[in-house]
């Protein structure tokens, strides 16, 4: 109940204040566990994709805001679960397979770290072991807007536009198989998330 509250608030604040733009919303499928990868430029990325995604997704997010227990409740009736960054969290990469392979879909951030200049940088190798964990596919994602409504120094929010498009889902099962036991398959596989989030970027 909470979540489809909070959910509809953040739309309404989206649409009303930074008319928010959807492109390629029915390359999410409505059903089993998915991966929605996007880039990350914003404190204000998560709600501005969650918002769009008409199912309740699951987001990971950094273990120090759980340290405030008001903030904590909100953000675990979000569905959110913490992950300690730059450390290669294991609970955290468990707790989205489990997540994925009950069904539900997870947004991740494979960049790890906000953008500071909004250019794309490196994935990160835990996104592809989720992946061949879980065998979930991957929905690439481009975010445009949230850099200039809040960008990452400033603590003003502008009211800009903002803009979200999905790719269509990946499938890695079969580069999954082939692979097993290479240490390179994560990479790869983070690799192929990063030129999908790319493409989406040119063509916007």
């Amino acid at each position: 109940m909470f979540y489809d509250v909070f959910h509809l608030i953040i739309f309404v604040i989206a649409k009303l204040f930074f008319r928010i733009k959807v492109i390629g919303h029915s390359n999410i499928p409505n059903k089993d566990g998915v991966i929605i990868a996007a880039n990350h430029v914003s404190y204000l990325d998560p709600p501005f994709i969650g918002c769009v995604i008409c199912r309740r997704a699951n987001f990971m997010a950094r273990d120090d805001l759980f340290r405030n227990p008001v903030f904590a409740w909100i953000l675990r009736n979000c569905k959110s679960f913490p992950v300690k960054r730059g450390t290669g969290d294991s609970g955290a990469i468990k707790e989205a397979v489990r997540r994925l392979k009950k069904g539900e879909p997870v947004l991740l951030f494979p960049e790890g770290t906000r953008s500071k200049d909004g250019n794309l940088r490196e994935g990160r190798p835990g996104v592809g072991m989720i992946v061949a964990l879980s065998g979930a596919k991957v929905v690439p994602a481009f975010i445009k807007g949230p850099e200039e409504v809040l960008p990452k120094d400033s603590k003003k929010i502008r009211f800009k536009k903002v803009t979200v498009a999905f790719g269509k889902p990946i499938d890695f099962k079969e580069m999954i198989e082939k692979n097993r036991g290479d240490k390179k398959m994560f990479d790869n596989i983070t690799h192929e998330i990063m030129k999908g989030i790319a493409e989406l970027k040119e063509a916007l």
